[in-house]
């Protein structure tokens, strides 16, 4: 917070003039600023990636994130946790999971795989 005075025509003190370099918010969307000796120091919040003022998600669709992982809010993580049944193999292609039984095993991959 920084202090400075209106001065009339014969400087005399009107009002004090206090101003803050973090309001309003100079960074952009999705980032924070603090004052740092009088001055506005922009960062991301957390989750967000990039330089303000153009902080973003890591990902807003699957093509974001490399070939072996999908986008779930905002977050690039692998697919298959929960996604197939007992049993099942998960495999990872193009961003999307693929449940199948593994050979000697037959079912449905999205509930169970059983031995033959």
């Amino acid at each position: 917070i920084r202090s400075s005075h209106n001065l009339s025509p014969d400087n005399i003190i009107i009002d004090p003039v206090i101003t803050t370099p973090c309001e309003p918010n100079p960074c952009g969307p999705n980032s924070r600023c603090r004052e740092v000796n009088g001055q506005p120091v922009c960062t991301c919040v957390p989750g967000f990636l990039g330089s303000p003022p153009t902080c973003r998600p890591e990902c807003t669709v699957s093509t974001d994130c490399p070939p072996m992982e999908a986008c779930y809010n905002q977050k690039c993580r692998d697919p298959c946790p929960g996604t197939c049944g007992i049993g099942a193999i998960c495999q990872v292609i193009n961003h999307n999971p693929i449940c199948s039984c593994s050979p000697s095993f037959s079912g449905d991959p999205f509930v169970q795989c059983n031995k033959i």
